[in-house]
């Protein structure tokens, strides 16, 4: 492998660590992408639930595509990322509030769970079963929401996406997900971690130029490319040399986003820019709690609510414990 050389890519800083998207392009094969390596954050959204190793693999994979595509959003907004399905793993919810902040969590029958790990069906597409997945992208209260919706019928996270911007973007893209638990010398228990990496094709300049990953386009009537360009050298070539990528190298602590870059893509070159951090947060208050208890349930269904004196609610993301009097909402004026 040849040396790792900071100034072949005009850099004047460190390598980037973890928990932080890269961008990069590949200007001589007219593609450009994202590196994502997620520790500390993934690890406490996959910990805090003591989920089952496949769940929490499964649930990482869906972390790491949402921040992949999420983190093009140049607005502050949402992108939401959601499996609804009939496998052991029922439901994912994954949320990125741009630009930085990442929460996830994993429904899913422990009982299903369990037999199918003792038949060793545990692969996404296994765990997940048959249904559809979501992704929305919420720019507030005073934007239209975009949604697109691919079906799920046993494959896993990267084939999904992969579809996704075939039929709803028609860009030309290449989707690679990797989570591990690792054990290091001197660490009490292993940590969750991931890498993830996403490139598309771009057209020649001159020619119709195809929609951006969610948050830079018209959503309504995205363009139309011309799926000849799907299978040009160029992104023959693309694909082949990310295909070179082992699993392990993608989530391996020692390789940076622009390590694994320069591996890739050194004899055609590649341009990397600054890295965005990523934390795991999450969105939820008190104040959000009670107004959604407030606007959306009846005094009726609020009482129904009440058990011992209060109304307890638990966010499904952090497992914040939220308690409320029934007295709080007698006052209708807000």
């Amino acid at each position: 492998m040849p040396e790792l050389q900071l100034t072949d890519y005009g850099l004047d800083r460190p390598e980037s660590g973890d928990d932080v998207v890269v961008p990069f392009t590949l200007e001589q094969l007219d593609c450009r992408g994202r590196v994502v390596h997620l520790s500390q954050s993934l690890d406490a959204i996959l910990t805090r639930h003591n989920y089952p190793a496949p769940v929490a693999r499964l649930l990482g994979e869906a972390v790491v595509l949402a921040a992949l595509i999420g983190s093009s959003l140049k607005f502050e907004g949402k992108f939401i990322l959601q499996t609804q399905t009939d496998g052991p793993v029922n439901l994912i919810v994954v949320d990125l509030d741009a630009p930085d902040g990442l929460r996830g969590y994993a429904r899913f029958d422990a009982d299903a769970v369990q037999a199918a790990i003792q038949k060793g069906e545990t692969r996404p597409g296994q765990l997940l079963g048959k249904g559809h997945l979501a992704m929305t992208v919420d720019q507030g209260s005073h934007m239209d929401r975009y949604q697109g919706i691919v079906a799920l019928e046993g494959g896993s996270l990267e084939d999904v996406a992969h579809t996704y911007f075939q039929q709803s973007e028609q860009v030309p893209t290449l989707v690679r997900l990797a989570v591990a638990q690792l054990s290091r010398k001197g660490e009490r228990s292993p940590h969750w971690r991931a890498g993830g990496v996403l490139v598309q094709y771009l057209p020649p300049h001159g020619v119709r130029t195809m929609p951006d990953l969610p948050g830079d386009g018209d959503f309504s009537n995205p363009a139309t490319a011309d799926q000849s360009f799907a299978e040009s050298d160029k992104w023959r070539e693309t694909r082949a040399l990310l295909a070179t990528a082992a699993d392990d190298e993608l989530a391996d602590p020692d390789v940076s986003a622009e390590r694994l870059l320069f591996r890739l893509y050194h004899e055609t070159g590649v341009r990397v820019f600054d890295p965005v951090p990523l934390e795991e947060r999450c969105t939820c208050s008190a104040e959000r709690i009670e107004a959604m208890l407030r606007d959306n349930f009846s005094a009726e269904e609020r009482q129904e609510m009440v058990v011992n004196g209060e109304i307890e609610v638990v966010c499904e993301f952090c497992s914040a414990d939220y308690h409320f009097h029934p007295h709080d909402f007698d006052d209708t004026q807000h």
